[in-house]
């Protein structure tokens, strides 16, 4: 199964904020989204590029640094800017092998240097569920046509 089947099943929207909002502003976002990340855009630069993502995970770390004080701070002072990607055509497992070596629950889907959609290890884990699903039924189909 490669990363495009994930794509069509969950659809492509991208969610993002700029380096200059706010760590509060995003935080909200990612509430009435219910997400857990969203890519970073530097309008100044490349508004189509990636500067950077930010999680739940990098703004509770930002909140312990800074306090309250955190929620007013840029999102550029707390993203990650060393964004790990992949492709369309990489396999689920290599991307779900890439997310645990690297520790990371999102990844941008780069083609051809364009962004072309978003992953998270929830959508990883739904798709190797179905799959293993789809296995098990088809093994059962097996197994009762062959007794």
């Amino acid at each position: 199964m490669k990363v495009e089947n994930i794509l069509t099943v969950k659809g492509a929207e991208i969610v993002k904020v700029t380096t200059s909002d706010s760590v509060h502003k995003t935080a909200k976002l990612l509430r009435e989204m219910r997400i857990g990340a969203v890519l970073v855009s530097d309008d100044t630069v490349d508004p189509a590029g990636i500067a950077g993502i930010i999680s739940e995970r990098d703004i509770i770390g930002g909140l312990a640094v800074h306090g309250a004080a955190a929620l007013d701070m840029s999102v550029d002072t707390m993203m990650t800017r060393d964004v790990h990607v992949c492709g369309p055509s990489d396999t689920v497992d290599d991307v779900m092998s890439m997310m645990t070596d690297k520790r990371i629950r999102h990844l941008p889907v780069m083609e051809n240097n364009e962004l072309v959609g978003l992953i998270s290890i929830g959508d990883v884990v739904k798709n190797k569920i179905a799959e293993s699903e789809e296995e098990a039924r088809a093994l059962r189909d097996y197994i009762t046509t062959a007794g």
